[in-house]
């Protein structure tokens, strides 16, 4: 029987995924075998002509776990499941027989198990087999992951750990998330002393990084659906501004901060050669990280010499400015296992911030 932790969160983006991913690299430093599960998973991908949730297939490549992908996503939630299950055309309880039949069977081969819940506490509620509900059920103890703040922290966390009390499931730590660096210490103090009563451990986890929040131009390419002209470095580059390339060339040059990515019409030739030719100089490469080409006319053959010729990474969107801005801003950066310096990092983090033996110390108590 393994040690299982369940990984729940107060919503979505609050770093669940960085979280499990942390606590499979620590926990692989003292346990032989250690196990991933997403019960429920709300975001199918295909890989190996396998339909598995996104985050499972992440953990299952990165940890060389391909062999148990089967059982680390069960069930991916499909369009149109929630009306066949409120349709009677799918039970709850084969959804309840798959999940707690994977997890049984990773329980049994694994010293160590992460349990990866999907939202925040309520969700899978329609499939009888919500996150609280599956934390009672497989007795983990339950690990709450929350953004940075104090009152927005106070608040969520108590709306989920009310679901887990109702389903008498153990809620033994918090842990937060995306912490401003100067404020970490205030904001660890405050917390602990708002959660004093209630027998849950607050604690620290990673502060708010840019390079783990924000997309690379590959994520970028993906989100628009387009190829991205870049070599591997250019293409795993962190983009922490994105501009739109609507004034002059000088006054978007000025404009530059570090890593920019500037989305530039194609009939801004002039904007367009002067990127490229600046991608040149050593004072600009660390501000400029590429560019988007949107609209829908031709662009020049003697620009695009240019642009080719001078190496600064691109892609090019048949979209008007404006929605390829939106696409980008809607966008959420989810770790995929092609961001080998996000994990990179990531791990080296963990390292550093996640006290494992404090967290695994929970599961005795």
């Amino acid at each position: 029987m393994a040690r299982k932790i369940f990984v729940a969160a107060t919503g979505m983006n609050s770093g669940k995924t960085t979280t499990s991913v942390s606590l499979m690299h620590m926990a692989l430093r003292k346990y032989k075998k250690v196990g991933f599960i997403k019960p429920i998973g709300p975001k199918p991908v295909e890989f190996q002509g396998q339909l598995a949730d996104k985050d499972a297939v992440l953990m299952a490549r990165y940890f060389g776990l391909e062999n148990d992908l089967h059982l680390m996503s069960p069930f991916v939630l499909q369009d149109g499941d929630t009306r066949r299950v409120i349709d009677g055309e799918l039970t709850r309880e084969q959804i309840r027989n798959q999940v707690f039949g994977a997890i049984k069977e990773l329980d049994e081969k694994n010293d160590f198990l992460i349990i990866e819940g999907a939202g925040h506490t309520g969700v899978g509620t329609v499939l009888g087999c919500n996150n609280a509900h599956i934390a009672k059920m497989t007795g983990a103890t339950v690990l709450l992951v929350t953004g940075g703040g104090l009152g927005n922290v106070i608040d969520s966390a108590q709306v989920n750990i009310a679901l887990f009390q109702k389903e008498q499931a153990r809620v033994k730590a918090i842990l937060i998330n995306k912490i401003i660096p100067e404020k970490r210490e205030q904001t660890l103090k405050y917390l602990d002393m708002a959660f004093a009563d209630e027998d849950i451990t607050v604690l620290g986890g990673f502060n708010y990084q840019p390079i783990l929040a924000n997309p690379t131009m590959r994520r970028i390419a993906g989100v628009l659906g387009v190829e991205l002209k870049a070599n591997y470095d250019q293409s795993q580059r962190i983009i922490h501004h994105v501009q739109i390339g609507a004034a002059s060339a000088q006054r978007v040059v000025e404009l530059l901060r570090d890593s920019t990515l500037v989305i530039v019409n194609s009939s801004r030739d002039e904007l367009l050669v002067t990127l490229s030719n600046l991608y040149h100089l050593d004072e600009f490469r660390p501000r400029i990280a590429g560019v988007v080409i949107p609209g829908s006319s031709e662009i020049s053959h003697i620009t695009m010499k240019i642009i080719n010729s001078s190496g600064i990474p691109y892609m090019i969107a048949k979209r008007t400015s404006s929605k390829v801005f939106e696409m980008i801003s809607d966008d959420v950066s989810k770790l995929t296992v092609e961001d080998t310096h996000k994990l990179k990092l990531l791990t080296e983090l963990a390292e550093k911030r996640l006290n494992f033996e404090e967290i695994d110390a929970l599961l005795d108590t």
